[in-house]
């Protein structure tokens, strides 16, 4: 478990250096990397698709990402999503197109989307950039 927390340490940490406006999709009961971002300023809010999901000075709301409710991302710099299923990930593409973001996401094991988009390495941990914003 301390591993894991390493992960979402590095994860946040990365992000916090790089982008201000951040939307994690699917924390579930992981707020690790939300809660790194948050400290730093640059978390706006988490989403789940399950209800009754809180995790103490987070903003999280119910979102389901196959059909996401877009204003709760629009203004977003990065949205990001730690070991999500790779059914999700052409719906988070399409989601990070359409409000113009960075995609960053980290997969489980070696569970990885077609080509595994654009490879961030960040030390320990590889993350995989499936949609860069447009200028």
């Amino acid at each position: 478990m301390r591993h894991h927390k390493h992960i979402e340490r590095s994860i946040g940490e990365y992000i916090t250096a790089r982008y201000r406006r951040v939307v994690e999709v699917g924390i579930g009961d992981n707020p690790d990397a939300a809660r790194v971002i948050a400290a730093a300023g640059a978390l706006v809010l988490c989403t789940d698709i399950r209800p009754g999901i809180g995790h103490e000075g987070l903003i999280v709301v119910i979102d389901d990402i196959f059909e996401p409710d877009i204003r709760l991302y629009a203004g977003a710099d990065l949205i990001y999503a730690v070991r999500p299923g790779v059914e999700m990930v052409p719906s988070l593409i399409a989601l990070a197109s359409r409000v113009n973001c960075d995609l960053l996401i980290y997969h489980l094991g070696c569970e990885i989307y077609e080509d595994g988009g654009e490879i961030v390495d960040v030390g320990s941990v590889i993350l995989h950039c499936y949609h860069r914003r447009a200028p």
